[in-house]
């Protein structure tokens, strides 16, 4: 259901739909499906638009980690998903299931398994699906990136 709250007027003089989105990423950082939902994001935002939450699931949690190293002649998407999200203040979320089966830990996470290190990326924050689905009922559209 589209939210109806007009927020100005569009190019062609008509109302301007004020969208709210919820993004799922679930592939992993130098994924073709990763840079997409990225560049979405940006536009979302870019166009007025809200994105109400991050969702990283499955593969996608590779994204919130600190462990990857990107060589220098490549691009470092997942610093980029990092930066985005701390410049433009998003809720992001990593799936706590996916995170930990992939080795992804956050400080407490990691103490409560009695791993010596936590490699989440600060932006992030370790969650269950539970996120995902309030996302989806707060956001006017769902949008899932990578292999669900």
């Amino acid at each position: 259901m589209i939210n109806e709250t007009c927020t100005g007027e569009a190019r062609f003089g008509g109302p301007f739909l004020f969208m709210k989105f919820a993004i799922v990423v679930s592939s992993a950082p130098h994924s073709p499906s990763s840079r997409r939902a990225l560049r979405f994001a940006e536009a979302v935002l870019s166009a007025h638009h809200e994105i109400t939450r991050l969702f990283f699931y499955q593969d996608g949690v590779h994204n919130a980690s600190l462990s990857i190293v990107t060589p220098q002649d490549e691009q470092d998407w997942a610093g980029q998903w990092g930066l985005f999200i701390q410049q433009n203040k998003l809720d992001s979320v990593v799936c706590i299931s996916a995170a930990l089966r992939r080795g992804i830990l956050s400080s407490e996470e990691a103490h409560r398994h009695g791993r010596q290190s936590a490699n989440l990326y600060e932006p992030w924050q370790l969650s269950g699906l539970g996120q995902l689905h309030e996302a989806a009922q707060e956001a006017d559209r769902l949008i899932c990136f990578g292999d669900i």
